[in-house]
C-alpha cells in the first residue's frame, strides 16, 4: 500500500453532544433515533456501569471442560484457557465490534457507558496477524496457511483482556511470510529482488514487510503507541544501516470492524503492500494491547471539557502547531462565526478517531492506485525481468483474499483486469496478426477462471453479481479481448448447458460471437446455489435416500443411497474451485465426492451400454465423439479441480475443515450443526480414502475419449494439463488399493468403447493416449504386466496419419493437406504427440527387454503405428543401446528388432530426401555387424530396397570389406570371401545401375578378383559414352595409372575429352590439371599417343594459356622417354614444325589472337597493363614458330590500326612491342 506522509482525509462521521435535537447549538452531539440495530429492539445488551462488578466477578467462575470445549467449538472462548472465561461485557463487546458500525451503535442508544465504549473500541482491531500478513506480503500457498491457520477470521478467538492473541509469526518462524520477488517497479526496500539458493531465498523473505515488520517489532523499536477511538498512532525508529541514518516514521492507522481502513506513514515508501512500519505498529497492538493507551474518540473527550478547558485546547494546539495549523485555524474561526457559512449548517463536527459511519463500506485498506501502477509496470515489461511471475503473484493474493472472504479480492482483480484490458500489446498483436506468448496467455486463463469463482460466491448479493455482470460484458465486448481458445471462436456447448433443472438453451452456433476469456464467466452469472438438491450435498454428510430405487440416467442416487450430482462436468466442478476458493472447503469436499460418484457412475453404466451395443458397432466400425469438449486442457480444468480438491483433504487435518464453518449459516438451510461432525468419508467405498477418489477422478479424466481442439494454444495446454496432472500422480507412491484403481480404470478404457481414449473404435481425430499410456504401463507393469502391456499397445495408434478414415467417420468435418496426405495442419502439435508415441515405444522396448514374445508385439506395433521415419530410427538406435549395454551380454533378439526398425527406416527414407541418411545407413551397418554377418550378407543381397547404389557401394560394402568388420567379426577365410563375393556382386550391380557415381567404388571392390575387375572396367568403358562426364572418367584414369593401368588409363583420358570444353577466358578451370595431367601421361607413352591425344586437345582447349602451358611440356623432352616397364626411349625432341606439335602451335597461336580481340572489346583502363604482359607470353608463343617474329609483327600493326581509338593503350603497346 502506499504509505503517504500527509494527513488522512477528514472523517465522514459528524460527532455531536447526546440529548439534543436539531436545534442544539453547533458541536453539540445528537442522536438519530432511527430503527434497527441488535436484535431490532431498543435496548443495547451489554453491561453498563451497574453490572461491570458483576461481569468483572463472574471473571473468576471456572467452567467446567465440556462447557469450555464447547464455548471454544462456538469461537467464544480459546481452547484450553477454562479457567479464565471472558466476562459477558467483552463477549457482546466483541461481537458488536466485528458487525457493527460504531454510527449504528450511536445512533441506535441514548446512552452509551464508558466502560462498554472502551470495550467496543478496544475489540475493533483487527486481531488475526494472518490478515496483516495478507496485505503485506505475497502468499505461495500452502507455507502461509498452516502457519496462520490459528489467527483466521472464524476460529482464531481473541485474545482476553490483558493477553495478546496468537503470533502468527516470528523471526524464527519463516514459513508465515511467502517467497515474493520484487517489486521492480518500486523504488521500496519493502520489495525482495529474484534470488537463487536457499540463502537467497531466505534473504529475500527477510526483505518482505511482514518479516521486517516483526524484525522491528522484536527489536522494540516501536514506541508511543496511542489509540484514540478507532485511530492508532505511534512511531516507529529505522536502525541505522551502513548508508542511511536512523530514521524515525510517524505511523497512523484507522480502522472499523477489525479491518485496516487507511494507513499513512512517513516513510513515504509506494508499494501495493503496507510498509513494514505500519506492520510493526500493527503488531504490536495485536500482541500488547495492554500496553497501548486506550482513550475514546476524541469527540468524547471535548465533550467532558467545558468552555474554558475547550479555549485553552485550541490555543495550546495551535501553539504547538502553530507554523502548520494556524491558517487553517482562523480559517475555520472565520467560517464558524459566519452565521450563513457552509459550515454552520450541519450539526456536529468530524472526527477522525470516531468509527465509521453506517454507509462506510466496511473493508481493508487497498490502494487501488499503486496495484493499477504495479500491474500496468509489470505488463509493459512483456514478461521479462520476472514480471509474469509477479503477476502469478497478484493472482494468488487474490485467491488469498477470496478464501479470506475479502471483499477486496474481487476489487483487486477488477484493477488487475482494467490494466489488462488497457494493454497496448493488444491492439498490437491484433493489427499484426500475430498471437500473444504463452506466459501472456496463460495470465489470461488464470484471469478468466479468478472472475468464474468471483461471479460463483455462494453468498454474493444480487446487485454485486449484476454488478460484475456489467463490468464483464464490457470487457467481453471489447474488440481487442482474447478468446477463449488463443485463436478463434469455437462451439463449444455453453456453460449452463446441462444445469439439470431447466438450464438456458444453447444459442445457436453460427449467431454465437466468439467465445472469449470472459465468457464463461458471465455465463456463470446465470447460474445459482438454491436448488435443494444442491443445497443438501454441500451441507450435510448424512444426505441419504435407502429408499430410493430410481436407476435412470439422471438418478439423484446411485444405488447406495449416495447423492449424485449431474452437471455438465466443467460448471460443477466450478461450483467446487468457487467452494474452495471463499473458504468453504468443506463443502467444496461434499460436492467433489458427489461429482466423482457420479462420474464413476455414468462410467460404469457407459460400460454396460457398448457391451450391449458392441457387435453393432465393431460390425460398422464407426464412431463418435461423445464429449466435444476435453476436460483435461480444458479452460476450468475440472479434473485438476477435483483432484486438487481431494488431494487437499488427504493433507489438511479434519479440524481444519472448520475454519469457516458458518456455511450454512449464510446459507439458511439445513442448519443441523451435527452434521459437521461426521466422518466425511461417508460416501466412499470401503477401503477408499480421498487418496484413491482423487487418483480415480484423475485417471477417469485423463483416459477420456475426446475430440482435439482448434488452435496452437488450446492443442498445446490440452499437451501441458495433461503432463502437469500426471506430474502429480507420479508423486504419490502406489500401494495395493491404488494399483487396484489402476487395473480396474486399465480395465474400462480397454472394453468401454467410443467413451474411452484406449476403446477398441476410436474417432479419428480424438487426442492421443500416449502420454497416459506411458504412465499406465510404468505404474501397471510391476503388477500386471499383461494389462500394462495390453494398455500400452492399444495406445500406440495415431489414426489422424492412417491412410483413409473409417467409412462414415463424418461426425466431424477434416480438413485434409493436399501437400503431406492425413497429415492435418490444425495438429499444430502434431510433432510432439509423435515424440511421446516414440516414448511410449521405447518405454515397452526397455521393459520387454529378454521377453521374445513380447519384444515381437511391440515391434509389430511400432511398424504398424508410427510413421515418422526419424523417430522410429531413434527407437532403433534406443534398441541398440539397451540390447548392448556394456553390463552384460548383448540381448540377441532386440538387436533384431533394432535390425527391424533400422530396415523399416531405410525403406522410408529410400526415395525422400533426408539429411540423416548417410548417419542412418552407417549406424544399420554397424547395427547388422552386431546381430552377425548373415545380417550384413542379408542387407547386401537385398541392396536395391534399401540402398541406393552410392550407399550401398561407399558405405555399406565398403565397410563390409573393411578389416575392422573381419576382426570384429571373427571372420575365417571362407566366411570372409563369401562376404567379400556378397560386396562384389553388389558393387557390380551398383555400377550397372548408376556407373557414374557407383563405377570407381565397384573398380575398388573388385580388385582381389581379376573377372570381377574386368567386369567393373567394361562397365566403364560402356558408361563412358554415354552417361559419364569428363570429371568422373579423369578420376576413374588416375586411379587406373595409380593401379598400374597405363594404357586403360590413357583410354579413359582420351574419352574424357571428348566430353571436355574449355572456352578462351577459362584459365581457372579445375579440369586444367586434369588435361595438363591426360597430355603427361601421353607423352610418357609415346609419339603416337601423343599424336592423337593432340588433336582432342586443340578441339576441347581455346584457353591460350593452357595450350602454350602443354606446348612447352611437350618441347621438353622426348614422348616415350619413359615408357611401359620403366624402358627408356632414346628418340629426339619432337619438331615444332611437323605433325602433331605443329597443329597445336598454330592453334595456340590462334586462342591468342581471338583471346587478344575479345580482351579488348571490353578493356578497362586498369586492366591495361595486365593485357600488355598477356601480349608478353603471346609474343613468347609467336616465337616458338619459325616465322613467328613476322606473325607477332604484323599482329601487332593490325591491333594498332583496329584500336587506334584506344589511344593511351595502343601507345603503351608502341612503348613495349614497338
Amino acid at each position: 500500500m502506499a504509505e503517504r506522509g500527509q494527513l488522512p482525509p477528514p472523517a465522514k462521521r459528524l460527532c455531536c453532544r447526546p440529548g439534543y435535537g436539531a436545534g442544539c447549538r453547533p458541536g453539540q452531539r445528537t442522536v438519530g433515533g432511527g430503527e434497527g440495530g441488535l436484535g431490532g429492539g431498543g435496548t443495547l445488551c451489554l453491561a453498563g456501569p451497574s453490572s461491570s462488578a458483576a461481569a468483572s466477578s463472574s471473571a473468576a467462575v471456572a467452567l467446567s471442560p465440556a462447557l469450555a470445549a464447547a464455548y471454544a467449538a462456538l469461537g467464544v472462548l480459546p481452547l484450553g484457557k477454562t479457567q479464565s472465561p471472558e466476562s459477558l461485557l467483552d463477549i457482546a463487546a466483541r461481537r458488536v465490534a466485528e458487525k457493527w458500525p460504531f454510527q449504528r451503535v450511536e445512533e441506535r442508544f441514548e446512552r452509551i457507558p464508558e466502560p462498554v465504549q472502551r470495550r467496543i473500541v478496544y475489540w475493533s482491531f483487527p486481531r488475526s496477524e494472518r490478515e496483516i500478513c495478507m496485505y503485506s506480503s505475497f502468499n505461495t500457498g500452502a507455507a502461509a496457511e498452516d502457519a496462520a491457520a490459528a489467527s483466521s477470521p472464524s476460529t482464531a478467538t481473541a485474545a482476553a483482556p490483558g493477553a495478546g492473541s496468537t503470533a502468527v509469526g516470528s523471526t524464527g518462524a519463516a514459513g508465515t511470510a511467502s517467497v515474493a520477488a520484487g517489486n521492480s517497479g518500486a523504488a521500496s526496500s519493502n520489495a525482495a529482488p529474484g534470488g537463487g539458493g536457499a540463502a537467497d531465498a531466505a534473504a529475500d523473505e527477510n526483505r518482505l514487510p511482514f518479516r521486517r515488520g516483526i524484525a522491528l517489532l522484536d527489536g522494540g523499536c516501536v514506541d508511543n503507541v496511542l489509540q484514540v477511538g478507532f485511530h492508532l498512532s505511534g512511531t516507529v525508529t529505522e536502525p541505522a544501516m551502513q548508508s542511511e541514518p536512523e530514521t524515525v516514521c510517524n505511523v497512523a492507522i484507522s480502522f472499523d470492524r477489525c479491518k485496516i481502513t487507511s494507513v499513512t506513514c512517513s516513510c513515504g515508501n509506494k508499494d501495493i503492500f503496507y510498509c513494514a512500519h505500519v506492520v510493526a505498529l500493527s503488531l504490536y497492538r495485536i500482541r500488547k494491547p495492554d500496553q497501548v493507551k486506550l482513550h475514546l474518540p476524541i469527540s468524547e473527550t471535548l465533550f467532558q471539557m467545558n468552555r474554558d478547558q475547550l479555549q485553552k485546547f485550541v490555543q495550546y494546539l495551535i501553539t504547538v502547531h502553530h507554523t502548520e495549523v494556524l491558517p487553517t485555524a482562523q480559517k475555520l474561526a472565520d467560517e464558524i462565526l459566519s452565521q450563513n457559512s457552509e459550515i454552520n449548517q450541519v450539526h456536529g463536527a468530524p472526527d477522525p478517531t470516531a468509527g465509521a459511519s453506517i454507509d462506510d463500506e466496511n473493508c481493508w485498506h487497498l490502494d487501488e492506485e499503486q496495484v493499477q501502477e504495479q500491474v500496468k509496470l509489470f505488463l509493459s515489461q512483456g514478461g521479462y525481468h520476472g514480471s509474469g511471475k509477479q503477476l502469478n503473484l497478484l493472482f494468488a493474493k487474490v485467491r488469498e483474499m477470496l478464501k479470506m472472504r475479502d471483499s477486496n479480492g474481487a476489487r483487486m482483480l477488477t484493477l488487475i483486469t482494467e490494466q489488462f484490458m488497457a494493454d497496448p500489446c493488444l491492439s498490437l498483436w491484433r493489427q499484426q496478426g500475430t498471437a500473444m506468448t504463452d506466459k501472456y496467455r496463460q495470465l489470461w486463463d488464470e484471469l478468466g477462471a479468478l472472475w468464474m469463482c468471483i461471479v460463483l460466491n455462494p453468498h454474493c448479493k444480487v446487485e454485486q453479481k449484476a454488478s460484475w455482470l456489467k463490468q464483464l460484458k464490457k470487457w467481453n465486448n471489447v474488440d481487442v479481448c482474447p478468446w477463449e481458445d488463443g485463436n478463434h471462436g469455437n462451439d463449444l456447448p455453453s456453460l449452463t448447458n446441462a444445469l439439470p433443472h431447466g438450464a438456458n438453451a444453447i444459442q445457436d452456433s453460427s449467431n454465437r460471437s466468439h467465445r472469449t476469456v470472459f465468457t464463461r464467466a458471465i455465463e456463470a452469472c446465470d447460474l445459482h446455489w438454491q436448488d435443494s438438491h444442491l443445497q443438501h450435498i454441500i451441507s450435510s454428510d448424512l444426505y441419504t435416500n435407502y429408499c430410493y430405487h430410481d436407476d435412470a440416467e439422471n438418478s439423484l442416487f446411485d444405488s447406495h443411497g449416495w447423492p449424485l450430482w449431474h452437471e455438465h462436468v466443467p460448471t460443477a466442478c466450478a461450483r467446487v474451485d468457487a467452494l474452495r476458493s471463499h473458504g468453504y472447503p468443506r463443502e467444496a469436499l461434499r460436492l467433489a465426492i458427489a461429482i466423482v460418484n457420479t462420474l464413476r457412475r455414468q462410467q460404469q453404466k457407459q460400460l454396460e451400454m457398448f457391451r450391449f451395443q458392441k457387435k453393432e458397432l465393431l460390425h460398422k466400425g464407426v464412431t463418435s465423439i461423445t464429449n466435444l469438449e476435453g476436460w483435461v486442457g480444458h479452460p476450468l480444468d475440472p479434473i485438476g479441480t477435483l483432484f486438487g480438491s481431494l488431494m487437499e483433504a488427504c493433507r489438511v487435518d479434519e479440524e481444519s475443515f472448520h475454519v469457516f464453518s458458518d456455511f450454512t449459516e449464510n446459507m439458511g438451510q439445513c442448519k443441523s450443526l451435527e452434521y459437521y461432525h461426521l466422518p466425511a468419508h461417508k460416501f466412499l467405498e470401503e477401503g477408499e480414502s480421498y487418496l484413491t477418489l482423487a487418483v480415480e477422478v484423475a485417471l477417469i479424466g485423463l483416459g477420456q475419449q475426446r475430440i482435439m481442439p482448434d488452435g496452437l494454444y488450446a492443442q498445446e495446454k490440452v499437451c501441458r494439463n495433461e503432463e502437469q496432472l500426471i506430474s502429480k500422480l507420479q508423486e504419490i507412491e502406489l500401494d495395493d488399493t491404488l494399483v487396484k484403481i489402476f487395473q480396474k480404470q486399465a480395465v474400462f478404457l480397454l472394453e468401454a468403447g467410443p467413451y474411452s481414449g484406449l476403446g477398441e473404435i476410436i474417432h479419428r481425430e480424438s487426442v492421443p493416449m500416449h502420454t497416459y499410456a506411458k504412465y499406465l504401463f510404468t505404474s501397471l507393469l510391476p503388477h500386471d504386466a499383461e494389462l500394462a502391456y495390453k494398455t500400452a499397445l492399444r495406445a500406440m495408434r495415431l489414426l489422424v496419419l492412417e491412410s483413409t478414415a473409417p467409412s462414415g467417420d463424418m461426425s466431424r468435418p477434416h480438413h485434409i493437406a493436399s501437400v503431406v496426405p492425413n497429415r492435418y495442419p490444425r495438429w499444430f502439435t502434431l510433432s510432439h504427440i509423435e515424440s511421446q508415441q516414440c516414448e511410449l515405444a521405447s518405454t515397452m522396448l526397455t521393459a520387454a527387454k529378454g521377453d521374445v514374445r513380447r519384444l515381437e508385439t511391440v515391434l509389430e506395433s511400432i511398424q504398424k503405428n508410427i510413421h515418422s521415419s526419424a523417430h522410429i530410427f531413434k527407437l532403433a538406435q534406443d534398441a541398440f543401446k539397451i540390447a548392448t549395454l556394456m553390463d552384460s551380454l548383448p540381448d540377441i533378439t532386440l538387436l533384431k528388432v533394432s535390425l527391424e526398425l533400422g530396415l523399416q527406416v531405410m525403406r522410408m527414407t529410400l526415395s525422400t530426401l533426408n539429411w540423416r541418411r548417410r548417419e542412418m545407413v552407417r549406424w544399420l551397418v554397424t547395427c547388422a555387424t552386431e546381430v552377425g554377418v548373415y545380417a550384413l550378407d542379408s542387407i547386401m543381397q537385398s541392396w536395391f530396397t534399401l540402398f541406393t547404389p552410392t550407399e550401398a557401394t561407399s558405405i555399406v560394402a565398403t565397410t563390409v570389406m573393411s578389416n575392422s568388420t573381419i576382426v570384429r567379426l571373427h571372420l575365417d577365410c571362407h566366411q570372409q570371401e563369401k562376404l567379400a563375393s556378397s560386396a562384389r556382386t553388389l558393387a557390380l550391380q551398383c555400377a550397372m545401375k548408376d556407373p557414374q557415381n557407383c563405377a570407381l567404388s565397384a573398380l575398388t571392390l573388385c580388385e582381389k578378383d581379376h573377372i570381377a575387375f574386368e567386369t567393373a572396367y567394361q562397365i566403364v568403358l560402356d558408361a563412358a559414352a554415354t552417361g559419364m562426364s569428363y570429371t568422373q572418367l579423369f578420376t576413374i584414369a588416375r586411379y587406373m595409372e595409380h593401379r598400374g593401368y597405363p594404357m586403360r588409363a590413357y583410354k579413359l583420358a582420351t574419352l574424357a575429352m571428348t566430353h571436355l570444353n574449355l572456352s578462351y577466358n577459362q584459365d581457372t578451370h579445375p579440369a586444367i590439371n586434369d588435361v595438363l595431367w591426360a597430355c603427361a601421361l601421353s607423352h610418357s607413352l609415346g609419339k603416337n599417343e601423343l599424336a592423337a591425344i593432340i588433336p582432342l586437345v586443340v578441339k576441347s582447349v581455346k584457353c591460350a594459356t593452357v595450350l602454350s602451358d602443354i606446348l612447352r611440356r611437350c618441347t621438353l623432352t622426348t614422348p616415350g622417354m619413359v615408357g611401359l616397364h620403366g624402358r627408356r626411349n632414346s628418340g629426339k625432341l619432337m619438331s615444332l614444325d611437323k605433325a602433331p606439335l605443329r597443329q597445336l602451335l598454330d592453334a595456340t597461336i590462334g586462342a591468342y589472337i581471338n583471346t587478344t580481340h575479345s580482351r579488348l572489346t571490353h578493356i578497362s583502363p586498369r586492366h591495361y597493363s595486365e593485357f600488355i604482359e598477356f601480349l608478353s607470353k603471346a609474343r613468347e608463343t609467336f616465337l616458338m614458330a619459325h616465322d613467328g617474329h613476322i606473325q607477332f609483327t604484323q599482329f601487332i600493326d593490325n591491333l594498332k590500326q583496329i584500336y587506334k581509338g584506344k589511344k593511351k593503350l595502343m601507345m603503351l603497346v608502341r612503348e613495349r612491342f614497338g
